[in-house]
């Protein structure tokens, strides 16, 4: 990390809370967290807003989603961590292994290109989002409820990422290390993983 972080050991009040429950969900304590060791309400708020747009929308899309716009972003991180969602909580391992082929998401079958590739769009350049872009997603039975899902994942992602990155969070070696070594290497995408 580039600045100084509040330790597991010296938190206290609400980061301390924040540390518990990230723990508890990952299993230990992920170096992202200390991103929001000044200012665990803004980790509090992140975690609602993210939860808000995952349970409102399909898993495996907001998956799809996520990784796009985490690799159009240049996120480790999030392209490890959220790969790690997909095949975890969705059991889609074979989408990954499309993606490493793959990551312009031309490999994939043609509802999930272009939901992959619409959210790598407004990851990297919302501005240059037009109409033929969303009548693409159109065309593939999506509803424009489920396009704004699309955009909400792939837009508080951005958020997310951009702490990350600035801060120098680094993806984390348990995370790492529950890839084959081929798969891994194509989420390298930005940051390199943290040392062991």
């Amino acid at each position: 990390m580039f600045i100084d972080t509040v330790s597991e050991d010296a938190a206290t009040g609400t980061l301390a809370e924040y540390y518990r429950q990230q723990r508890a969900a990952w299993g230990f304590l992920p170096n992202y967290a200390g991103s929001f060791s000044t200012r665990p309400d803004v980790a509090q708020a992140w975690n609602v807003l993210n939860a808000t747009i995952r349970d409102g929308m399909d898993r495996r899309r907001f998956e799809l989603a996520t990784i796009a716009a985490a690799r159009a972003l240049h996120s480790t991180y999030c392209t490890a961590a959220h790969s790690k969602f997909m095949r975890d909580i969705c059991g889609d391992e074979a989408t990954l292994r499309s993606i490493a082929q793959d990551p312009t998401g031309a490999t994939l079958s043609p509802p999930d290109r272009a939901v992959y590739q619409f959210a790598a769009k407004v990851a990297a350049d919302a501005a240059s989002i037009a109409q033929p872009d969303v009548d693409q997603l159109w065309a593939t039975g999506l509803t424009d409820a489920d396009i704004a899902d699309i955009v909400f994942a792939a837009s508080a992602r951005s958020f997310f990422t951009r702490v990350l990155d600035a801060l120098g969070a680094q993806l984390d070696t348990e995370t790492a290390q529950t890839f084959s070594p081929v798969l891994l290497e194509s989420m390298i995408v930005g940051r390199p993983i943290a040392d062991s």
